[in-house]
This record gives C-alpha cells, sequence and structure tokens, in this order.
C-alpha cells in the first residue's frame, strides 16, 4: 500500500477542521439573551467553586504543615 498521502492528509486535517469551526459557529460567543445570562450565572457559580477548594487547600496544606512539624 502506498502510503506517500499520508503526510499531506496530516497537514490538511488542521485547516480544514479550523474552517469548519470558524463556520460551524463553535467557539465565538454568540450568545444572546438568556444563554448569555446563562453562561454568566455559570461563571459565576465556577468562580464561587474554585474560592471554596482553594480555601479548603489552605486548609489541608494548614493540617499537613502541622502534622509534620509534630514529628
Amino acid at each position: 500500500m502506498d502510503w506517500n498521502w499520508f503526510p499531506l492528509l496530516i497537514l490538511l486535517i488542521c485547516p480544514l477542521m479550523m474552517v469548519f469551526m470558524m463556520f460551524s459557529g463553535h467557539g465565538h460567543g454568540h450568545r444572546h439573551g438568556k444563554g448569555n445570562q446563562k453562561a454568566h450565572d455559570s461563571l459565576n457559580e465556577l468562580e464561587s467553586k474554585i474560592t471554596t477548594l482553594e480555601r479548603e487547600n489552605e486548609k489541608l496544606r494548614d493540617e499537613i504543615n502541622t502534622l509534620y512539624s509534630k514529628k
């Protein structure tokens, strides 16, 4: 089987996927009305969860440091 065309195919996949994604409308942030509010609410929820996880992570670090200092 002749595989000489395979490198060319690999080189063309990336630009073809880029064109497809550009014209399909994904990834452009085209949200209007309620969709935009949902995205905003979702972002706020994620930020809140990240803040909570950062606090918990800091508490765990403190506990680990306390345990190591007792040795």
